[in-house]
């Protein structure tokens, strides 16, 4: 497998991103369409306004769960950095680090670690700028 770095980080899970969301995207579509043309047609409307909200139904749920599961990551990932930049200080991350920039400063190896979430909290550093300084790349092949 490939070394991990800041230009092939991000994960696409082919079968979520690729396959079901566009299906419920176009599943929608279909179904707007079918509601549209069932407007005046009595029998036809309750079955197409029903296929709409089951499809609104499942293109939340796909959403939220994507949502949730990364929310109960973003909870880990705080844990975990705290817990690291602990061991290596003595104190815990400085408050002033949004998650954004917790998430950013997760790849960065021991050696950059400390001084980077220092200058972070203090500059109010983007996440996309955190992971684009880091000269050694802790992977992380686990993230959702």
């Amino acid at each position: 497998m490939e070394t991990q770095n800041y230009s092939n980080h991000a994960r696409l899970v082919t079968p979520y991103h690729k396959v079901l969301f566009p299906i419920l995207v176009l599943t929608l579509g279909g179904a707007c369409v079918n509601l549209y043309h069932s407007i005046g047609d009595h029998q036809r409307l309750y079955s197409a306004s029903l296929i709409l909200v089951i499809v609104l139904s499942l293109l939340a749920t796909g959403l939220f769960a994507r949502i949730f599961a990364l929310k109960a990551q973003d909870r880990a990932i705080r844990a975990e950095e705290n817990l690291r930049h602990y061991a290596m200080t003595g104190k815990l991350l400085d408050p002033r680090l949004t998650m954004r920039q917790i998430i950013g400063l997760r790849f960065a190896s021991d050696g950059e670690f400390v001084e980077l979430a220092r200058k972070s909290a203090e500059q109010g550093t983007s996440e996309k700028d955190i992971k684009q300084s880091i000269k050694n790349w802790k992977a992380d092949l686990y993230r959702v």
